[in-house]
């Protein structure tokens, strides 16, 4: 176990290293705190006349894309806590599913209606923080106690120096299985040492296409596809900065993943799910293998078969996503200081990471390990160290400030591929022409 926290470390410092963050030492405070304390709670009714003063009761908004669908009252729970906590402070959420998220915020923020503090994944929080739209929080860490986050990733979420976000949790994508399909269909469980071809010869044997059952599942789409091509030894990006994505490698990794599809028929087409979410069908005993996050371990808790996860398979090697979610506050909110009280309440106190860990809800970014050590404790999974072994192949996406561009021009031409109107190769030569055109 040990070796798997540092890795952990390790993690946290690649990403450091990815944005260019300078890592700066958190406060030598009590180790195992998990509540932020700033100077005014350790000294209250001891400062100047105005912080004596009643506070002005304030409601703030908070938008989120985590907490949707599956954990609206886990993040009840968690602003219920807050305002007993902080009872002059309100807090109106409005949880927003991924797909639809960043639309949404974009549109509040040209409309000059952004909502007080919001949810930036580590992909995207670098595109926002370069347009000035975020508010600077190194005045308020002046007087907070940091060492309750871990703290290279607390500096993920800097921009050329500057804090302008709160880390929030992280997460991950393993492999998911229903073990009742395989003890149905005599196949032994997946290892952790599979092949993209043991995946594929399990699949076939899984597959009952009169029972409507589907060996394996994972989406064609730009998420999906960089970590994949990692397991082939691409990437999409070499050491040097050049665009590569029309590898060999990768253009082989595009065609196995049609190839499920089209050629041995063990993954499902877009209109034979017909509008189903892949997490449903799982739930519903029609998938017997599929790669999607941690988060999913709650959903997945009432499901009526038994199920585990192990590490992906890979092809020439191991590679797993990793994932990071951040809060900020916006650089037009007239209540900062009740949105900068918020989010720290929301990232490392004590009743939300508590929340966080026993809902399955992703992983609270904090120093306190034993919040981690009880998080493993719990099941299903059962064999949920899989969760810290996975960091040990992971793979960080090519961050950009134009990191939409470049997600909407790969997708495009993935989405091509994947139904027929180009091959893998000139769907990612055009994405390749795509991406330098982006980037200069």
């Amino acid at each position: 176990m040990f070796k798997k926290w540092i890795a952990l470390l390790v993690v946290m410092c690649l990403m450091t290293t990815i944005i260019g963050c300078a890592k700066t030492d958190g406060d030598n405070k009590e180790e195992g705190s998990s509540n932020v304390v700033t100077d005014g709670d350790k000294n209250k009714g001891s400062d100047s006349d105005d912080e004596k003063k009643p506070e002005e009761p304030v409601t703030i908004e908070y938008m989120t894309f985590s907490a949707s669908p599956d954990h609206i009252e886990d993040l009840e729970e968690m602003i219920a806590a807050f305002e007993t906590a902080h009872p002059t402070i309100k807090v109106e959420y409005d949880a927003v599913g991924w797909n639809d998220y960043f639309t949404k915020l974009q549109t509040a923020m040209a409309g000059d209606n952004a909502p007080d503090t919001f949810e930036l994944n580590y992909e995207t929080f670098v595109t926002y923080a370069s347009k000035g739209v975020l508010k600077d929080l190194s005045p308020y860490l002046k007087d907070v106690d940091t060492s309750v986050y871990d703290q290279t990733a607390l500096d993920a979420f800097k921009y050329e120096g500057t804090q302008y976000g709160l880390v929030e949790s992280f997460s991950n994508v393993v492999f998911f299985y229903n073990k009742d399909l395989f003890d149905q269909a005599g196949v032994a469980y997946p290892t952790k040492d599979w092949t993209w071809e043991d995946e594929l010869e399990a699949a076939k044997t899984l597959t009952n296409e009169k029972e409507g059952i589907w060996g394996t599942y994972s989406p064609i789409q730009f998420w999906e596809f960089y970590k994949t091509i990692e397991q082939n030894g691409g990437k999409v990006f070499d050491d040097n900065g050049n665009v590569v994505i029309n590898s060999p490698e990768n253009v082989e990794t595009l065609q196995w993943m049609i190839d499920k599809i089209d050629q041995h028929k063990v993954t499902p087409s877009d209109a034979q799910m017909s509008g189903q979410k892949s997490e449903d069908l799982f739930m519903a005993g029609k998938i017997a293998m599929m790669r999607t996050g941690i988060w999913m371990f709650g959903m997945f808790a009432d499901a009526p078969f038994a199920w585990d996860i192990t590490l992906e398979p890979g092809n020439t090697q191991k590679a797993h996503h990793f994932f990071s979610n951040g809060v900020a506050v916006s650089n037009k909110s007239k209540h900062a200081d009740a949105a900068f009280k918020w989010i720290s309440f929301l990232t490392s106190s004590k009743e939300a990471t508590e929340i966080r860990v026993n809902a399955s809800w992703e992983l609270p970014a904090v120093s306190d390990k034993a919040v981690l050590y009880t998080y493993l404790e719990k099941e299903p999974p059962a064999s949920r160290e899989i969760v810290f072994e996975a960091l040990e192949t992971l793979v960080v996406p090519p961050v950009i400030e134009q990191w939409n561009e470049l997600t909407d021009a790969v997708g495009k031409e993935l989405e091509a591929a994947k139904y027929g109107t180009k091959s893998p190769q000139e769907a990612l030569d055009a994405a390749k022409a795509a991406i330098e055109k982006i980037i200069k």
